[in-house]
């Protein structure tokens, strides 16, 4: 007769929690019974290596799944260490085999579901998910030392009934009486279905996951076979001298659904006294169209011990970095392990900033050793890591070196900003020119450019809209201060300062003219061949800034500009010519009207009045 028993009051109570929230997906349940299955089969092989006759006859290490249609039942099987009837009831008849009340305790404290259901984790209840898809669970098992085996059973709602039995193997079967309402996508006599869920799940448990599989040979005719649903050795746990390129190229292709090749793999295993990982990162080639929406789902996979148990783990990962793909592998995660647990958890930041470290060495080398290529990777990921950047400013040590800009000297392959300052001149100063603009044509023919051309000081050309808001937001680069040359207070040399003082009283007329759209009107020596040029009055809000928060409708108000005029130039002059002749000619005014508007064409700015600029110059063109 079997002996019937109850729940634990407490467990009574738990039991119904985690039946219903203690997973998100149903699915899960197959991924913690083969779970368990393969500790049971670990447990058994540990004990094999003292002693090879505990296998006797039956030494093919296995897990298998059956469906019986015919009787709405799923069994998973093991011939693992099995159970005795007191540790069935110790195991199956207590969920919280580690002391329930603690558990309630905790359980009290927690501030929030996710909370609760890493607290449920902790204390090893995956074997009560069944009871999400079984109206009824029975357990058929025998420990290896055993004469006799021991059954179990239960509908999960207050009471079991457990009872020894004859029992041929050693090993575990538990049979899975499926509810009558499942949903149409958890068909879980569906051996499509099945397979999915173990590969997904269960893909390297490192014992065959074996099936009964039906295909038709021919119209009418069925054929039987076993498969093996599993592939058992994880790709990252081989050595890496075991594995060729092509493999990791399949491998990431096939999980992470991209048709290019990666741009760089990097495998590596970390023991350690806090955390042991494994961990399989690929750089991509390409960045995935859907990256900058929403949908795009960042972050690591983690597995443990070759159980899958998250997908797009976030918490592993920089921002800057949210483009790399692959999994880390570690025994220390729980198999409930939740997002919100992870953010709390120590042994994770070490993870993390071991990945990064790796990362961002694997870059460096890129850079150092393969150039061309690397040019290629920043090319489609550049964006990405500057925008990550100035989200987070405090990794600039990090990641400063990697950076790549076309400037006014560089090649096809750019430069970096180490590369920069080596080529400093020595009357440069202590700055780190740069300008601007929407391509590298534009900001060629800048008119600000032609002194720094003539003094052969390089300038970075920042043609992202990214660019700018980062580099301010860096400063400086070992010590070299960042220096816009449209910045108002760039200056060449003082020499101008006397020209300036014979031509106030012009200066203060064009700026008369202009009252509302310039701060100041000022002689330069910038300007070789141009007649001005407009420059930022304010170093927090540039030109492009003013340009770009516009686009965004983010600035409801202007950057403020300063108008910089060329004294050595013919329209200069004729300006001078035509001040002394009359000082309140009409024609001063369409000339500064006329520069200003120029000036704001060759930055990028709109014309505000384009039928008053054009008539303008109509009117010059038939004097």
């Amino acid at each position: 007769m079997p002996e019937v028993k109850e729940f634990q009051a407490e467990t009574k109570q738990l039991l119904n929690l985690i039946i219903n929230s203690i997973y998100t997906h149903k699915d899960i349940f197959l991924r913690e019974l083969i779970s368990n299955a393969s500790d049971a089969l670990d447990k058994i092989r540990f004990l094999s290596l003292k002693d090879p006759s505990i296998l006797q006859n039956d030494t093919e290490l296995q897990i298998r799944i059956d469906i019986d249609k015919d009787n709405n039942t799923l069994i998973v099987e093991d011939n693992g260490i099995g159970m005795s009837y007191e540790e069935v009831i110790e195991n199956l008849g207590t969920i919280a085999k580690s002391g329930t009340k603690n558990f309630l305790n905790q359980l009290k404290q927690a501030q929030s579901e996710n909370t609760v259901i890493s607290l449920i984790g902790q204390f090893g209840v995956g074997f009560y998910s069944a009871f999400m898809v079984a109206k009824k669970v029975i357990v058929e098992t025998k420990k290896w030392d055993q004469d006799k085996g021991v059954r179990w059973e239960s509908d999960g709602t207050g009471t079991y009934s457990v009872e020894e039995c004859e029992k041929a193997n050693r090993g575990t079967k538990i049979t899975l009486i499926l509810k009558d309402d499942l949903d149409e996508d958890e068909n879980y006599l569906d051996q499509y279905k099945i397979q999915e869920l173990v590969k997904k799940h269960s893909n390297y448990i490192k014992y065959p996951i074996k099936m009964k599989w039906e295909e038709e040979v021919e119209a009418g005719k069925q054929k039987i076979t076993v498969k093996i649903l599993n592939s058992m050795v994880p790709l990252w746990n081989k050595n890496k001298e075991e594995i060729t390129q092509n493999e990791y190229n399949e491998f990431y292709k096939e999980h992470f659904y991209d048709w290019n090749d990666p741009f760089d793999v990097i495998h590596f295993k970390a023991e350690g006294t806090t955390v042991e990982f494994t961990a399989l990162l690929y750089i991509p080639s390409k960045l995935p169209f859907t990256f900058f929406s929403k949908d795009y789902k960042r972050g690591l996979n983690l597995y443990s011990k070759n159980v899958f148990i998250m997908e797009n783990c976030e918490e592993v990962l920089p921002d800057y970095l949210g483009f790399v793909k692959g999994l880390v592998d570690s025994p220390d995660f729980s198999l409930n392990i939740s997002r919100e647990i992870l953010q709390k958890n120590k042994q994770l930041k070490v993870i993390r900033k071991n990945i990064e470290r790796k990362i961002l060495d694997a870059l460096k080398s890129k850079l150092e050793n393969e150039r061309e290529k690397y040019v290629e990777f920043w090319k489609e990921f550049g964006k990405v890591i500057k925008a990550g950047l100035y989200q987070n400013i405090q990794e600039k040590e990090k990641v400063q070196d990697l950076l790549l800009f076309e400037s006014s000297t560089s090649d096809k392959n750019m430069v970096t900003l180490k590369e920069y300052i080596s080529k400093m001149k020595e009357d440069q100063g202590n700055y780190i020119y740069y300008a601007v603009g929407e391509s590298k044509d534009i900001i060629e023919n800048l008119p600000q450019m032609e002194s720094f051309k003539e003094k052969g000081y390089e300038v970075l050309y920042l043609t992202d809209e990214i660019d700018e808001f980062l580099i301010k937001l860096m400063h400086d680069y070992e010590g070299k201060e960042f220096k816009s040359i449209s910045s108002s207070n760039v200056k060449i040399d003082e020499k101008f300062k006397e020209k300036e003082e014979e031509n106030k009283d012009l200066l203060q007329k064009i700026k008369e003219y202009l009252k509302d759209k310039v701060k100041d009107v000022r002689l330069t020596d910038k300007l070789k061949e141009s007649p001005a040029c407009i420059v930022s009055a304010n170093e927090a809000i540039s030109l492009n800034m003013e340009k770009t928060l516009k686009n965004l409708e983010q600035l409801p108000f202007e950057a403020e500009k300063i108008l910089e005029l060329n004294p050595d130039h013919q329209v200069f002059k004729i300006l001078t010519d035509i001040y002394h002749k009359d000082p309140n000619s009409e024609e001063i005014k369409d000339y500064a009207e006329l520069l200003y508007n120029q000036s704001l064409l060759l930055e990028g700015l709109e014309i505000e009045d384009k039928a008053t600029f054009a008539k303008l110059i109509t009117k010059l063109m038939i004097k």
